[in-house]
């Protein structure tokens, strides 16, 4: 995945970044993937040098100066600052960025604004004037570059060392942390600071180029999605990303059981209802939210829950067809989900690993829909990105995930273990697995 696609950004984002370790790297790149003409500038500064990674760039310093960009031929990336200042080029006064803003959104342009510097350090924290972020942009990215893992916190390494001090919990010349930097990256005077309360919050963890980066990033950007929406991690020099998102857990548990002639999801498995089993499984391998979608003795499986960290959604409709849980547990999610694991209480022998690669491949390609294949049979449980939520929340009647395969590409997930396979459909069934 390109950086754009990595952050789902398309059609016309309007964009700040902020942050250090390739900040103006990614701005650049971002300006090549998304569609041409974009327009390019700052609301601080930007080095002369960087004016030649645009076709051509416009020096304005009032609105007026912007008025003939209605009749003239665009470049694919068209940069826009203030005059320039020794070796660095201005931003633009704030009402030529506002014209920007109005001009791109009714053109419907992409418009990409580098809201802060870092004296090209990997790391830094924001001081009391920074960043500087228009509150019309509707996504701020956040890079830090992760070979500052490890180094001194030091003026060397970290811009701003100091604040950075204070927000990690580190001391000075401390060895930076994976934690240190995820509390400086999520705190609201750190990596958050300035986003606007509507916009997508993102995240670049860029200089991964080793597979002890790549894991320490990873540990990171888990931490992050407590207070991001996306986290890119990779190396924009290598070209190579993969997309951190919350993949929500779906536990499909308001059927009422007609042909076993009892709630399956309360048969005892192994000393635990079913329900719980399955539940516990999916909180196991890190599914964020849990959601358990109840109907058909609603209050016995709630109950069989109790303790556990999961979300509950009543589903009225449950006589209606799978169709009308679908849609509840959908609607519980928070908006910020990237995917779901539409899981069935009836079949316990889906383990925590399985839903483990589901998330580790979305994360590497997001596929839009990833099921398991079980020699050549297709098994349960599957990953559907949000991509296919809106199509999901048509479905009605007694009809599962399965009606919207013909509508997007399906991705398959070898996987050896047959029992994968195994469900509980009638008493026998139940005998000959728990028995097992």
């Amino acid at each position: 995945m390109n950086l754009a696609q990595a952050l789902r950004l398309d059609g016309a984002p309007c964009l700040a970044l902020t942050g250090a370790g390739g900040k103006t790297t990614a701005l650049f790149q971002l300006a090549r993937q998304l569609r041409p003409p974009v327009v390019v500038t700052t609301s601080t500064h930007l080095h002369v040098d960087q004016s030649s990674l645009a076709d051509r760039r416009r020096t304005v310093t009032r609105p007026e100066d912007l008025s003939d960009l209605d009749t003239r031929p665009l470049p694919e990336v068209l940069l826009v600052t203030g005059p320039r200042d020794g070796d660095r080029l201005t931003a633009p006064a704030p009402d030529c960025l506002y014209w920007l803003h109005e001009f791109c959104e009714r053109r419907r342009l992409p418009l990409l604004i580098e809201a802060d510097g870092a004296r090209q350090r990997p790391l830094k924290a924001p001081a009391e004037h920074e960043p500087v972020v228009p509150e019309f942009v509707e996504a701020v990215l956040v890079v830090a570059g992760l070979s500052g893992l490890g180094k001194p916190l030091s003026a060397e390494t970290v811009h701003r060392p100091e604040i950075f001090a204070r927000l990690s919990g580190l001391e000075p010349g401390a060895p930076v942390t994976v934690e240190g930097l995820g509390r400086v990256l999520s705190h609201p005077a750190g990596g958050v600071k300035a986003i606007p309360g509507p916009a997508r919050r993102l995240a670049l963890l860029n200089q991964a180029e080793t597979p002890a980066s790549l894991s320490s990033g990873g540990r990171l950007a888990e931490m992050l999605l407590a207070a991001y929406d996306c986290v890119a991690l990779g190396s924009l020099r290598q070209g190579s990303l993969q997309a951190f998102e919350n993949v929500a857990g779906i536990l499909l548990a308001a059927g009422e059981a007609k042909r076993y002639g009892s709630p399956k999801q309360l048969l005892d498995w192994h000393g635990r209802p079913l329900v719980r089993h399955a539940a516990e499984t999916a909180l196991s391998a890190g599914l964020d939210p849990v959601v358990v979608v109840t109907g058909a003795a609603g209050e016995r499986v709630e109950a069989a829950l109790e303790g556990l960290k999961v979300r509950i959604a009543r589903n009225p409709d449950w006589a209606s067809g799978q169709s009308s849980s679908l849609k509840a547990g959908l609607a519980a999610l928070p908006a910020r989900t990237g995917a779901a694991v539409f899981l069935l209480a009836d079949q316990p022998q889906v383990p925590a690993t399985l839903l483990r690669a589901l998330v580790e491949r979305h994360r590497q390609e997001r596929p839009v829909i990833l099921a398991p294949l079980v020699g050549d049979r297709r098994a349960n449980p599957v990953l559907f990105d949000r991509l296919t939520f809106p199509a999901l929340g048509e479905l009605s009647g007694d009809v599962g995930g399965r009606a919207v395969f013909s509508r997007f590409p399906v991705t398959y997930l070898p996987w050896q273990d047959e029992s994968l396979l195994a469900e509980i459909d009638l008493p026998d069934d139940y005998a000959r697995l728990s028995h097992d």
